[in-house]
């Protein structure tokens, strides 16, 4: 029997319950804390640029300074924080996480109830964890980032093992531990919801007509008070923003009619005989609870997602986008003007070297015709000419060529010298060439 103790995959889907319910809350309510200093900023950007506007002189220099920075900065700071949550919170990731700890909660008493008796809910209850698991990570746009539940399941205040007669979340239910643990609990739980919504939703109202009626007065009365018009206005737009995002009118139809369900449910249970609450009345109980709840989560997802995107803040974004786009372009401009001046500079030295190369080239040839040309160059080249005729002719004398060479060259004029020449007349004529004392070979 798996009643007393703690079946492995029921501390699995609790533990994945925990984590998907710790996001959401978490997530949710760093959403909420980040609209409201949105909210907050841009109202004090129209309340500086009034006292700006009215009272410049009733500041000293350095007051002025200060009123004058925090004008600036309101605005930006704004819509930093509105661009920060239109790229992280944009998703509505929270919204995801809720809806897989409310069905992986539905499928939990699903095995505790009406599959008590299945043999195969084990792996009925895995398969529906996956099931989960992938659609949140869909719903995130594949990144699951989500810190891992530590604590103890289940998870606190839900059940709390100080009273003896709470739920253990392990255990299967009978129709009147169901009755007590889940179905009334949640009517108790909408029921309180619902009233506190309603005040929210009033107050906000009140605050609206306030807001409104307090522009009105201001406008009435005219003169110095003309410009606090403005913040009246933009008091109001903000909570009329606000209201939409809460998307209160909803929220409470919503609860409203899970309460009228839910009580239909536990009045026919509670009229119901101790031999009348069968297996079947307890089973058509839990599925008519869990749908109910079902049905609620999903409409008010799909509410909430609604109010997300019509409450987008990219038109809060649009001074920091603008901003962060002129950067880039001027960082892009900036970039172009470097490689600019670097082309131009490098060209511009290319060709001053290219004629300063040429320039210089041709000095150097002007340079080596004029040389050339002058008196001194030809002088010497004539004398350098004399020196070398001279210097053969001496050779010539001292070996006795010139002599000998012009008598054989005389006597053998008429001769022909080729291969009908006689062979008498060609060793004539070696014997009487000149001998000399170079080694030959």
């Amino acid at each position: 029997m798996e009643n007393l103790n703690h079946s492995p995959i029921l501390e699995v889907a609790w533990r994945k319950f925990a984590q998907y319910d710790a996001t959401s809350v978490k997530r949710t309510a760093a959403y909420t804390r980040l609209r409201q200093w949105i909210a907050i900023f841009g109202l004090l950007a129209t309340l500086f640029a009034i006292l700006t506007t009215i009272y410049p002189e009733s500041f000293s220099e350095i007051g002025e300074f200060i009123l004058k920075i925090l004008l600036i900065s309101s605005p930006i700071i704004a819509s930093l924080l509105a661009a920060f949550a239109n790229k992280f919170f944009a998703t509505g990731d929270w919204l995801i996480s809720r809806a897989g700890a409310e069905e992986t909660l539905k499928d939990i008493y699903m095995y505790r109830t009406i599959l008590q008796k299945n043999p195969k809910r084990r792996e009925w209850l895995e398969k529906n964890l996956t099931k989960i698991q992938r659609s949140v990570y869909r719903g995130m746009n594949g990144e699951l980032v989500m810190e891992a539940f530590k604590g103890e399941v289940p998870p606190l205040p839900r059940f709390n093992p100080k009273y003896p007669n709470s739920d253990s979340g392990f255990h299967d239910l009978t129709g009147d531990e169901y009755f007590s643990f889940r179905l009334e609990n949640e009517l108790n739980w909408h029921i309180k919801k619902v009233n506190q919504k309603q005040n929210e939703r009033t107050r906000l109202q009140l605050l609206i007509l306030a807001s409104g009626a307090a522009g009105a007065i201001l406008a009435a009365l005219g003169g110095p008070f003309t410009l606090w018009v403005a913040l009246a206005a933009s008091l109001t737009t903000t909570l009329l923003g606000w209201q939409e995002l809460k998307n209160l009118d909803l929220v409470v139809r919503n609860y409203s009619k899970v309460i009228m369900e839910l009580t239909i449910i536990s009045d026919h249970w509670k009229n119901l005989e101790a031999e009348e609450r069968t297996d079947t009345e307890f089973y058509k109980m839990v599925k008519s609870t869990e749908e109910i709840l079902w049905s609620r989560n999903v409409e008010y997802i799909k509410a909430m997602q609604e109010a997300l995107q019509e409450s987008n803040l990219d038109e809060e974004a649009r001074l920091i986008n603008r901003i962060i786009d002129e950067q880039r372009d001027a960082d892009r401009r900036l970039k172009q003007s470097f490689e600019d001046s670097i082309v131009g500079m490098v060209t511009e030295k290319l060709d001053e070297g290219h004629e300063t190369l040429r320039e210089t080239f041709e000095e150097a040839l002007n340079n080596l015709a004029e040389e050339a040309s002058s008196e001194i160059v030809q002088a010497e080249l004539a004398a350098m000419r004399e020196a070398l005729q001279e210097f053969t002719e001496r050779i010539a004398e001292k070996l006795g060529l010139s002599t000998s060479l012009e008598t054989i060259a005389e006597d053998y004029r008429e001769v022909e010298i080729s291969g009908q020449t006689p062979q008498g007349v060609l060793n004539n004529l070696l014997s009487r060439y000149p001998k000399t004392n170079e080694i030959k070979g």
